[in-house]
């Protein structure tokens, strides 16, 4: 079936702003989106207006407990890479020790508390950043290059390429057409259990394009956890 959007237009709902789409679609579909906490609704394309308002108002209790998560999620202040900050890897938090040094600059784990970055005296806060991103995206391929070959077997799908990028609204992505996932850097600093939920929910869609009971019996089947999974990750600290 052809989803694209027909119409799409914005209205003030009980002092809430919603996207309306209309779409060639049998059913009403509303969805809350982080950051935060924007109301999508998309909705049959012959659908008036007046049926949407009211689909949106049977929900309010629901959206506005949606929005209020989103907006009450601590975001994680701007990172300036400086001795006593608080980073997280694979689920747990670690102090920062930055420690001048002459010669190549470099990234270990200390002592299981700490993580320390050694640089040149005249490193910028850019230039540790982008240490900082290079070094996470390093320990991300190597937790993929295992769980992506663990969980392609117990699927029984097979990718033709998975990437790493990092991204503001979503923890991966899929396109089943070329079979190429995406998974966002971001999911390197949580437990792994979350890393592995988001590479199943990827490799699920090489079998089924779209998030219906059929995606969901896929879910319980492979990882019957998923939903706690979900949840969880949802409840972590977004990053600036």
């Amino acid at each position: 079936m052809n989803t694209k959007t027909i119409a799409m237009d914005t209205v003030n709902i009980n002092g809430i702003d919603v996207l309306i789409l209309k779409k060639n679609i049998k059913n009403f579909h509303l969805n809350v989106l982080p950051p935060e906490g924007r109301v999508r609704v998309s909705v049959p394309a012959h659908t008036g207006d007046e049926a949407v308002r009211l689909f949106v108002i049977t929900r309010m209790q629901w959206i506005k407990k949606q929005i209020g998560h989103f907006q009450n999620q601590a975001r994680q202040t701007k990172r300036e890479y400086v001795s006593g900050e608080s980073h997280y890897f694979k689920g747990q938090r670690f102090l920062l020790r930055v420690i001048e040094q002459r010669g190549k600059a470099k990234i270990e784990i200390k002592n299981k508390k700490y993580i320390c970055l050694y640089v040149p005296r005249d490193y910028t806060r850019g230039q540790k950043e982008k240490l900082f991103l290079k070094w996470y995206r390093t320990e991300l391929k190597k937790e993929l290059h295992i769980l992506i070959d663990k969980w392609e077997k117990i699927v029984g799908v097979k990718s033709n390429e998975v990437r790493i990028k990092r991204m503001k609204t979503k923890w991966g992505t899929c396109k089943p057409e070329i079979k190429r996932i995406w998974i966002n850097l971001e999911l390197i600093k949580k437990p792994g259990h979350c890393l592995e939920y988001i590479i199943v929910h990827e490799l699920v869609h090489l079998l089924e394009k779209k998030h219906n009971e059929k995606f969901r019996q896929y879910m319980d089947k492979f990882m019957p956890n998923w939903r706690q999974y979900k949840s969880e990750l949802n409840e972590f600290v977004l990053s600036e």
